[in-house]
């Protein structure tokens, strides 16, 4: 009886080690960072620059947009001026695509962002056309689904949020 515990413990802490290894990102030739789950983490003031003409110095805890959005600015406060432009990449996988990036707020509009050649990858652009706040967003699954019956799945989702100030 004694050996079916140790096996079915050392069982327990080999799933528990799979599990936990489902959101590695070892050997994953995806970049990218972002918040698992729904759960808010406190936002900070990034210190990724993110394209603007036009805009001038920190101001109010934003960064002035400086060159593309990419998953590295995850949870970053960047701030545009009216006029300004503003364009981001997210890179994905086919695996583990990212959705496409949603808007809430109405300063900014889209334009035409281009061509996106990779599978999995989301692509925007915006023009900054008025004074306010907005808050652009997207997500993506966290692990890869399973290819073959027995494989471990996840049902982890990372997300990724900018706040964009235009002034």
């Amino acid at each position: 009886m004694r050996r079916t515990t140790v096996h079915r413990a050392s069982l327990a802490a080999a799933t528990l080690l799979l599990l936990a290894g489902c959101g590695s990102q070892s050997g994953s030739t995806d970049k990218g960072s972002g918040a698992v789950s729904s759960s808010p983490s406190p936002s900070s003031p990034g210190t990724s620059p993110a394209t603007s003409p036009g805009a001038s110095g920190s101001s109010g805890g934003c960064t002035p947009l400086t060159s593309e959005l990419t998953a590295a600015d995850n949870r970053d406060t960047v701030c545009v001026a009216v006029g300004g432009q503003l364009r981001l990449t997210l890179d994905g996988t086919r695996q583990r695509p990212w959705k496409a990036v949603t808007v809430s707020g109405s300063a900014l509009r889209a334009t035409n962002a281009g061509i996106v050649l990779q599978p999995g990858d989301a692509s925007a652009a915006y023009t900054a056309v008025a004074s306010g706040t907005v808050t652009l967003t997207s997500s993506r699954p966290l692990c890869a689904e399973p290819t073959a019956p027995g494989e471990v799945s996840c049902k982890g989702i990372q997300e990724w949020q900018v706040t964009v100030r235009v002034k």
